[in-house]
């Protein structure tokens, strides 16, 4: 790990995009709550505030941080016409007052909520794909 012992405590925030692109019928099943497996998007956002809270478990050389805020958020895009595919776009965003950033944990909890809703509706759509698609921040202001 990197030592972060003399660095100052600053105000950090890191904010990580994701979308994950599934069948239209898919994401239609997913707004009506009707999924065999529950709230998908309920359980999305459980599954990736938990992933942040423990990125220094996860990933190796990652500090183990107490996390100021994690918020998750959903968004569906206008539809694309004539295009059986449509994305869901996943949005983290992570603060902390500390020595060290917050990027890991935004960028993990995008991930478990894609992972999360690809187990909840692989059975209805084997025909997913998630892409990381953007991350900023990370860089500190004086607090």
């Amino acid at each position: 790990m990197v030592d972060v012992g003399q660095k100052p405590v600053t105000r950090r925030t890191a904010i990580a995009r994701g979308v994950i692109i599934m069948q239209r019928q898919t994401l239609a099943v997913i707004k009506s709550g009707n999924v065999p497996k529950g709230e998908v998007l309920a359980v999305a956002r459980v599954a990736a505030i938990l992933a942040a809270k423990r990125c220094g478990e996860l990933i190796p050389l990652c500090h183990g941080l107490n996390l100021d805020s994690v918020q998750v958020d959903f968004d569906f895009p206008k539809p694309r016409p004539k295009q059986n595919r449509q994305p869901l776009t996943i949005t983290a965003t992570a603060s902390i007052s500390a020595k060290t950033g917050v990027e890991m944990e935004a960028l993990l909890a995008v991930s478990m909520a894609a992972l999360t809703i690809y187990d909840m509706c692989k059975a209805i759509d084997k025909t997913m794909v998630i892409d990381l698609i953007q991350k900023t921040g990370g860089q500190h202001s004086n607090a």
